[in-house]
């Protein structure tokens, strides 16, 4: 099924996104942006943090999570270490909201659709699987040419 599939992604992705954050030499260079690139790690990884939480979590999963777009990317100097614990208690509700997916679901409509044409479940999560994997590839290569 489609959803244990993404699991695996979701969490290899998530795991690598651990591993960028605490890969940075100093916590103060998570937090660094410039006039081309204005988006620090940080606040990518409290984006990716809060959307998989929100269209995941609370939509799917009906956690209650209640999401504040503006703070992922006005938010400044948390911990890596607070990051992670927010990374791995994503995983957690991707699991479970996954896990308790039909094959019959993931046809349904999403309801909490950002885009302009109807999307099914099934494709909405194939796009968040890949809206995590851009952003996680910024966050590498932001990293990287402040490693230079």
């Amino acid at each position: 099924m489609l959803t244990k599939t993404l699991v695996q992604l979701y969490k290899r992705d998530l795991e690598q996104l651990k591993q960028e954050i605490t890969a940075y030499k100093t916590e103060k260079q998570l937090w660094m942006v410039s006039n081309q690139i204005s988006n620090s790690a940080g606040n990518l990884c409290l984006h990716i943090i809060g959307n998989l939480n929100y269209f995941i979590g609370a939509v799917l999963g009906k956690t209650g999570y209640v999401r504040q777009r503006d703070l992922e990317f006005s938010l400044k100097n948390v911990s890596a270490e607070e990051m992670v614990k927010q990374i791995d208690s994503t995983i957690a509700v991707i699991e479970t909201s996954l896990n308790s997916l039909t094959e019959e679901d993931l046809l349904l409509e999403y309801k909490q659709n950002p885009f302009k044409s109807k999307v099914s479940t099934e494709f909405f999560l194939v796009h968040l699987a890949t809206h995590l994997a851009y952003h996680l590839g910024q966050i590498n290569y932001h990293r990287r040419l402040l490693d230079v």
